[in-house]
């Protein structure tokens, strides 16, 4: 079984060993995996909808894991006990969503010392959820896959990072000599604190989309009279202007 390369990289990201919760499991593809590489040793599959928890539960029969992986229907983080699981993927839904699941059953995160989250959207959404409860991003993945940018977020709670909040969000440089530029935590959260490091074509191409998206909605203020209208285009136009100097940046300082 070959897993996309999003599910890969959660594969990946996650350490041997783990007892896992794949929360919205869909067919339940990456507990199989990650239960046949060792990944994990156990693994829960949740999921709401009937048909691909029907999937789910076949998936894991087919592969003959029924006594290693568990297919339990219910919303969300509902499907596991506290101290039941140390490792929680949340994968192909939008930051939002996977924030609000994550804070509906913040209760069942006991013990899991383990979050790897793949957000369609909404990225920063979920690193400002993260960040406000205490869980500190220790890496982070871009993937272009069939047309579209996936990134992945793996997290840990506080008090199991040898790394804090404060120092992973720290205003930071990034290019060199003329090219530096300080990036704010908020900028930080919006673009990924690993992310604006590593840089890359795929980064690169995912901040141009969002400068599209962002004409595109300036370009339809332009034909507001509100006075908020003329004040929210203000703000998209500086912030287009930042997104464009961190680009350059990165740009001139691999040149």
């Amino acid at each position: 079984m070959k897993l996309s390369k999003r599910l890969q990289q959660i594969h990946d990201l996650m350490d041997p060993g783990r007892v896992l919760a794949d929360i919205g499991s869909d067919h339940a593809l990456l507990p199989v995996a990650c239960v046949r590489s060792g990944q994990a040793v156990q693994a829960i599959a949740g999921e709401l909808n009937e048909g691909p928890y029907e999937a789910a539960k076949k998936q894991v029969a087919s592969a003959g894991l029924t006594s290693k992986i568990e297919v339990r229907r219910g919303d969300g983080l509902d499907v596991i006990k506290p101290g039941e699981v140390d490792t929680v993927t949340i994968a192909g839904m939008g930051g939002a969503l996977i924030a609000a699941i994550l804070d509906r059953g913040i209760d069942k995160l006991e013990g899991v010392t383990r979050l790897i989250l793949q957000p369609n959207v909404g990225e920063d959404i979920l690193r400002k959820w993260l960040y406000e409860h205490d869980y500190v991003v220790e890496a982070e993945r871009i993937i272009e896959e069939d047309g579209k940018i996936y990134e992945v977020i793996a997290a840990v709670p506080a008090y199991f990072s040898h790394i804090s909040n404060d120092e992973i969000y720290e205003p930071k440089l990034i290019g060199a000599g003329q090219n530096e530029l300080e990036l704010t935590r908020q900028e930080l959260i919006a673009m990924g604190p690993f992310l604006v490091e590593q840089g890359g074509p795929v980064f690169i191409k995912k901040w141009h989309w969002e400068m599209d998206k962002l004409k595109h909605v300036l370009n339809s203020l332009s034909n507001s009279d509100l006075p908020t209208a003329k004040e929210k285009a203000g703000e998209i136009e500086n912030t287009l202007k930042r997104i464009e100097e961190v680009l350059l940046c990165m740009q001139k300082d691999k040149q």
